[in-house]
Parts: C-alpha cells; sequence; structure tokens
C-alpha cells in the first residue's frame, strides 16, 4: 500500500510540474507578446495597458511603484547615490523623463532632479499626497515616479523626487 501511495504522489507531483511548466511558458509567451506590442508604440504616442498586462512585463517592486503608487526606502535604492552622466528613462515604456546634469544630491535619499528632460515628459497629478509633494507620473504611460517639491535648487527651484525603481538610466558613452 506505501507503494502504491508513493507512486500516486509521484505521478502527481510529475502532473504539477508539467502544470507549472506550461503556465511558466505561457506567462513568458504573453510577456513578450506585450513586449512586443509596446516596442510597437511611437514614442511620442501615449501607452494605454491593462494593469494585467503591465503585471507581465514589470517585476514586482515596480509594478508596486509604478502602478500602485508605491514607494521604496530612501538610501537603500539603485539611483539615489549614482553621479554616472546619462539619461533616465521610464521603466515601464522608455519614455525620456530626465538627464543626469539636471540631477543633485537633495539629501533625502532618493535621486532627485530639478528639472525633468522636456516639458512633455512628466505630468502633475490633480493631487497632492506625499508630505505637500506633488505626484509625478510618466505623461507616456501614466505610471507614479515620485513626487514634486518647491525646496529645489536653483534655477528651479523645484526637485523631483524619483523612485530609482521607476526609472531606468542609459550610461552616456566613457561612464
Amino acid at each position: 500500500m506505501l507503494r502504491v501511495n508513493l507512486i500516486v504522489l509521484a505521478l502527481l507531483l510529475a502532473c504539477a510540474a508539467v502544470v507549472s511548466c506550461d503556465s511558466v511558458k505561457s506567462n513568458q509567451a504573453e510577456s513578450a507578446r506585450i513586449r512586443t506590442k509596446l516596442e510597437a508604440i511611437p514614442l511620442n504616442q501615449k501607452v494605454q495597458f491593462t494593469n494585467d498586462e503591465w503585471k507581465y512585463i514589470l517585476t514586482g517592486r515596480q509594478y508596486y511603484v509604478l502602478r500602485r503608487r508605491g514607494t521604496e526606502l530612501p538610501f537603500a535604492n539603485a539611483y539615489w547615490h549614482t553621479h554616472e552622466k546619462g539619461i533616465y528613462f521610464c521603466a515601464a515604456c522608455g519614455n525620456l523623463l530626465f538627464s543626469s546634469d539636471a540631477k543633485y544630491d537633495s539629501g533625502t535619499g532618493w535621486p532627485s532632479f530639478w528639472q525633468p528632460i522636456g516639458g512633455d515628459a512628466v505630468s502633475a497629478a490633480s493631487h497632492s499626497s506625499f508630505g505637500g509633494g506633488t505626484e509625478i507620473t510618466c505623461a507616456r504611460c501614466g505610471s507614479h515616479l515620485g513626487h514634486v517639491f518647491d525646496d529645489g535648487p536653483k534655477p528651479t527651484g523645484l526637485r523631483y523626487c524619483m523612485n530609482s525603481t521607476a526609472l531606468k538610466i542609459v550610461k552616456a558613452a566613457g561612464n
């Protein structure tokens, strides 16, 4: 009887493994399909994906920050103390957001910039929530990036306090 139970258990585990592998292949195929769809959208057009579609192409942490308006811990994120020259893009859709030329050390533990790369790179949300700051979203896909405060350096007097998880840097040649 013990042998029969072991055989049945082994068969159940084998079936579960096959189903699990099929699910992973299905998820990979769906992820590839959505990434291809994203790459086909010109950079000057809006990206309008469902939250389910974003889940396929973002990591869990990225989804929490970008789509659920979360935040990461200060002083424990990728770009808070980065000094390399380059351009920062939206981690969700690839929209150009900030230049390292506008990045400065605000002492807050998050990457901070005194201006976006272009006037239409980011959007200010209609509500303010985080310590008096106004929420900043990607103008192309609507993903949450961080907040803007009016205590930044000259010439703008603004501090765009961003989540590293929401950004990807493309380093300038020579870095």
